[in-house]
C-alpha cells in the first residue's frame, strides 16, 4: 500500500470541496477532489453514475481501502442546496473562506466538513498505526439533497450484487443542534405525504342545490385527520405529527362553486406506525366522511431505530474523549440517507454542528472540523480494537 502522507488537513480539504459548487445534481469536480485524496492513501474507488428516466444522472463514489474483515463504512454527500443570492453572503458561498475561525460556504455545514474530516481521520490513523484489521470504505452520493433517487440507494444495491458488505455504517450528518458533542442520531422518523384532491359538481352559489360543493368534504376530512395526536411518542421516539401544506382551490370567482378541491400534508412518523397502516387509517379517516376523492401518497422513508448498543456506545465513548461531554442518542429532525443503509448494517449519524445548514452564511468552527476528525479517528481505533467479550445485545458493529 502506499504510504499515508504526513499529514492530511480536514480544513484545506473542506475547502477545496466547498470550492466546487456541487448545487444537486452537479459534481462540480467535488467526486474528483476526494477521489485525489483517498487512491493515496491505498483506497480503490468506484465511480458509479445512475440515471432513472424523468431524472437527472448523478455521480457517487464508493471507495474501499481493504479487502477483508469487518468493513467500517463512512456515508455521507457533497452535493449540496443551491446558495441563494449571493449578495446576501458575508462571503463567497462557493470560495470557502475563513474569517474570524469559521469556514464559510454552501456545503461545509451540510456536509462537506464532514467528508473531510473522515478522509483526515483515515490517514491519520494510516500515519500512526498503519492499515486496519479489516476494511473501511466510504459511501458519498450526489443526491441527497435532490429527489434521491440515483444516490445511496442505488450504491447498496450495487454493493449488494458485488456481494459487499457493511458491518456498520457513519452518517456524517450535521447532528449537533448548538455545540460538537451534543447529539448522535440513532434512529430517523418516518415520512409520508398525503395528496387529496375532492371532487363535487360547479355550480352557481345562488343555486347550490344544483351544484354539489367538495369543499366541506375536504374540510371535514382533513379536521378528521388532524382531530387527535397520532401518538403519545415512546422511549426512543417523540410523537408523531400530520401537517396540512396546502389548501388549493383555485378558484377566482367569488359566485362559483368549485368542481374540487386539494389538500396535502406530511405525517412525520415514529415506530409506532409504518406507512402502510398510515395510508390505511387516513383512506378509512376520509371513508368516514364520504364522496368522491382521489388520494395520492409519497413515502420519503419508513422511521427507523439502531437499538443503543455496541456501535452507538463506541461513538458516544469517542466523542466523550475528544469533548467531554456524553452525547444524547436522538431520533429527532427529519430524513437523511440513513432511512436506506439501515436496511444493510447498523447505522448512527454523527457529525458537525448543523444550526446554519441551508442557510446565508453557512459555516463550521474551524476547531469543530479538527475535533471532528479526532471523533472520527477514534471511532475507527475502536472499531478495529480486540473485543474483549462477545456483544450482549443492542447494534452490532
Amino acid at each position: 500500500m502506499t504510504a499515508a502522507p504526513a499529514a492530511l488537513d480536514p480544513v484545506a480539504l473542506t475547502q477545496a470541496l466547498v470550492r466546487c459548487p456541487s448545487v444537486t445534481p452537479a459534481d462540480a469536480g467535488a467526486l474528483d477532489v476526494l477521489q485525489g485524496v483517498l487512491e493515496p492513501l491505498g483506497f480503490v474507488c468506484h465511480r458509479l453514475r445512475f440515471e432513472e428516466q424523468g431524472t437527472a444522472p448523478v455521480d457517487n463514489l464508493y471507495a474501499r481501502l481493504g479487502t477483508a474483515g469487518r468493513n467500517l463504512c463512512f456515508a455521507g454527500h457533497t452535493d449540496v442546496v443551491p446558495p441563494g443570492d449571493p449578495a446576501a453572503w458575508a462571503a463567497d458561498p462557493f470560495a470557502g473562506a475563513i474569517v474570524d475561525g469559521k469556514l464559510y460556504g454552501r456545503g461545509a455545514s451540510d456536509m462537506k466538513a464532514a467528508v473531510a474530516a473522515f478522509a483526515a481521520a483515515v490517514a491519520r490513523r494510516l500515519g500512526r498505526a498503519g492499515p486496519p484489521p479489516g476494511s473501511i470504505s466510504l459511501l458519498i452520493t450526489g443526491d441527497e439533497e435532490g429527489p434521491a433517487v440515483n444516490g445511496t440507494r442505488k450504491v447498496l444495491d450495487w454493493l449488494a450484487e458485488k456481494g459487499e458488505v457493511l458491518d456498520a455504517c457513519i452518517v456524517g450528518e450535521p447532528t449537533n443542534p448548538n455545540t460538537l458533542g451534543e447529539m448522535i442520531k440513532v434512529g430517523r422518523r418516518g415520512s409520508i405525504t398525503g395528496y387529496l384532491t375532492v371532487h363535487g359538481t360547479q355550480g352557481h352559489v345562488a343555486y347550490p342545490h344544483l351544484a354539489d360543493n367538495p369543499l366541506p368534504r375536504l374540510v371535514r376530512m382533513l379536521a378528521a385527520l388532524t382531530a387527535e395526536p397520532l401518538d403519545r411518542g415512546n422511549a426512543h421516539f417523540q410523537p408523531s405529527t400530520l401537517a396540512i401544506t396546502t389548501i388549493d382551490v383555485g378558484n377566482p370567482a367569488d359566485n362559483v362553486i368549485p368542481a374540487k378541491g386539494s389538500a396535502s400534508f406530511n405525517i412525520r412518523f415514529n415506530d409506532e406506525h409504518t406507512s402502510d397502516t398510515l395510508k390505511d387509517w387516513i383512506r378509512r379517516t376520509c371513508d368516514s366522511v364520504g364522496g368522491d376523492y382521489d388520494l395520492k401518497f409519497r413515502v420519503s422513508g419508513e422511521s427507523f431505530l439502531t437499538p443503543p448498543g455496541r456501535l452507538s456506545d463506541l461513538v458516544a465513548d469517542a466523542v466523550e474523549r475528544v469533548t467531554g461531554r456524553r452525547p444524547e442518542l436522538s431520533t429527532t429532525g427529519g430524513t437523511s440517507d440513513a432511512r436506506f443503509i439501515r436496511s444493510h448494517c447498523p447505522v448512527v449519524e454523527f457529525g458537525i454542528v448543523g444550526q446554519t445548514m441551508h442557510k446565508v452564511d453557512e459555516h463550521v468552527a474551524v476547531a469543530d472540523v479538527e475535533r471532528l476528525t479526532a471523533i472520527y479517528e477514534a471511532v475507527i481505533d475502536g472499531f478495529f480494537a480486540p473485543d474483549p467479550s462477545p456483544s450482549t445485545g443492542g447494534d452490532a458493529a
